[in-house]
């Protein structure tokens, strides 16, 4: 049984990231990384039709041949999409020297991290592990959330984002921005999210907002763009 320290990277645009494999895995660990903006290389003497299209379509580099030692020099992360144990073991020796953040897929060996399961909306990132005990545990665990965590939580999130700045530069005690953040998050806004009601939603923001007195003294916040939407299945009332 593992026991694992939690971390969310940050910054990956900046850094080298390397997958070595060009499989079905691969696929889905680029997606990942994709997801992050970061900088990938992959590494594989063949790869599949959708690698294939993130290669032409300059999403990510492309180095068409197996791995060979110097490929993690400069590298941050490494990622082994191939279940080549051989492979992995000469990786994971470069990257232990050139100190390399690794994974290799079923390979608990020669890790230095292991990826939970993820389930994204937006900005929200929640990852599940299991310790390396059931990951098919953590796959389901993270259907169940998949089906009960909206499209409506991405629209929350970006909204509190735009409002960072403002309440940092309105309320400069810690404690103050603690209890909105909180009656924002504890409100009805993401009930009315999740029933498509945009702009009464958009309305108890700022209606929550005033309650602090923040617009009276220091001026309103700008309003959400009105163009901001849910996913397709999702209704948003009218004016």
């Amino acid at each position: 049984m593992l026991k694992t320290y939690p971390l969310f990277l940050i910054g990956l645009e900046r850094r080298r990231c390397v997958v070595l494999g060009g499989g079905e895995e691969a696929e889905r660990k680029v997606d990942g990384l994709r997801a992050c903006d970061a900088r990938v290389t992959l590494i594989a003497a063949e790869i599949t039709e959708a690698l294939r299209h993130h290669v032409d379509l300059g999403r990510i580099q492309w180095i068409e041949r197996d791995y060979q030692p110097g490929d993690l020099r400069g590298a941050f992360l490494a990622i082994a999409a191939g279940f080549d144990r051989e492979l992995n073991a000469a990786a994971w020796q470069e990257a232990e020297s050139e100190r390399v953040l690794m994974n290799a897929a079923d390979d608990v060996e020669h890790c230095s991290y292991i990826a939970g399961s993820v389930v994204r909306r937006g900005p929200l990132a929640l990852a599940i592990s299991t310790g390396g005990c059931a990951p098919a545990l953590a796959v389901r665990l993270r259907e169940r959330l998949e089906r009960m965590l909206g499209a409506e939580y991405d629209l929350f999130l970006r909204w509190m984002w735009e409002l960072r700045d403002v309440l940092a530069r309105r309320h400069a005690d810690f404690a103050d921005r603690r209890r909105i953040w909180y009656r924002l998050v504890d409100s009805d806004i993401l009930a009315l999210l999740r029933r498509g009601r945009i702009l009464q939603a958009r309305r108890r923001l700022h209606a929550l907002l005033e309650d602090d007195d923040l617009p009276a003294r220091h001026g309103a916040c700008r309003p959400m763009a009105a163009s901001a939407s849910l996913s397709p299945g999702q209704r948003s009332e009218g004016p």
